[in-house]
């Protein structure tokens, strides 16, 4: 595993980190707890030292899965946890102060620090964001409070569904440590103006969906059916797997490889942005595990791959509608 600062933290985090939404969230259907365990500890076998939670993750169950399994662990493992808006609207909706009021970011991290087990979080975010927030609100003063008081180390946002010019305001004003973005083959927007702005000001980018729910992976077919209740009944829904597939076929094509590589190219290409601090992709089983972990390996996309795959960029938000 190759490691990369995660911005002015300081902190050397894996390339590869673990996110948690999968473990417990109603979203995911079919998520146990055991096998969630035993993924998150062969990645951490593989030299994974970061993992990003959320309070909103089955309602603090994720938190729960993740501190059990840390605090089990002599290794150090970073531990990025995320505060929800106070009137639950995501994407945020709403002044600061219905959203981040101070005491309910104090009131979150005590509950998260609870259901993690931990004395102190490295890193808190927060869930949702617009750069109306900055310079409005107490929220920055509960921040430093809890920074002081040595509950969290660092803290950053996490940016809503293909809005990365939305947190560059946060950035340049220096109020954030991190931030959280999608950033892969199909939505590559936070290259244009965010990660200038995050290796200008020495942030932390934290690059979530790398597989774009696991249309990149090369597995979502027309035929392909989810569980229901499962989110990606939603995400996928009408001839978006149909179109997804023909885009992944056509992205292999480009590059003369099989559609069982697509996953670890995906994951490559988000790595190959030197603004990249770790890529954070979901990975429930022990096999996804040790083949996502395998692409950490400090290798890069060879640059003509990276160029080939720059007219692959596609706009848009199967989140919405």
């Amino acid at each position: 595993m190759n490691y990369r600062t995660l911005g002015r933290t300081g902190l050397k985090v894996s390339e590869i980190g673990y996110g948690a939404w999968g473990i417990g969230a109603k979203q995911w259907v079919g998520a146990a707890d055991d096998e969630s365990a035993r993924a998150l500890n062969r990645a951490i076998d593989l030299g994974l030292n970061f993992i990003d939670t959320a309070l909103a993750y089955g309602d603090g169950h994720s938190e729960k899965v993740v501190g059990q399994v840390v605090r089990s662990r002599k290794e150090k493992v970073h531990v990025a946890t995320k505060i929800p808006p106070k009137n639950r609207k995501w994407p945020a909706n709403g002044a600061v102060g219905d959203v981040f009021p101070g005491d309910h970011v104090i009131q979150c991290t005590e509950e998260s620090l609870k259901n993690l087990g931990l004395e102190t979080i490295d890193l808190q975010q927060f869930h949702v964001w617009t750069d109306d927030f900055v310079a409005q609100g107490d929220w920055l003063a509960a921040v430093e409070k809890l920074k002081k008081q040595g509950k969290i180390r660092h803290f950053g946002i996490s940016l809503g569904e293909h809005t990365p010019e939305n947190g560059i305001r946060a950035v340049e004003a220096g109020v954030v440590d991190t931030v959280q973005v999608i950033y892969n083959i199909f939505d590559q927007a936070p290259g244009d103006r965010l990660f200038p702005a995050c290796a200008k000001n020495n942030v932390g980018v934290l690059a979530r969906v790398p597989l774009d729910e696991g249309g990149l992976t090369g597995k979502v077919t027309p035929e392909t059916s989810f569980p229901k209740d499962d989110f990606r009944n939603n995400y996928f829904k009408g001839d978006r797997k149909r179109e997804v597939f023909e885009r992944v076929g056509r992205i292999a094509q480009d590059l003369g490889i099989g559609l069982e590589k697509m996953a670890e190219t995906a994951i490559r290409f988000t790595l190959s942005n030197a603004a990249v601090s770790t890529v954070i992709p979901g990975m429930r089983s022990v096999r996804n595990a040790e083949a996502n972990c395998a692409a950490g390996d400090g290798r890069g996309l060879a640059a003509p791959q990276v160029e080939a795959l720059r007219k692959h960029r596609w706009g848009r938000n199967y989140y919405q509608g």
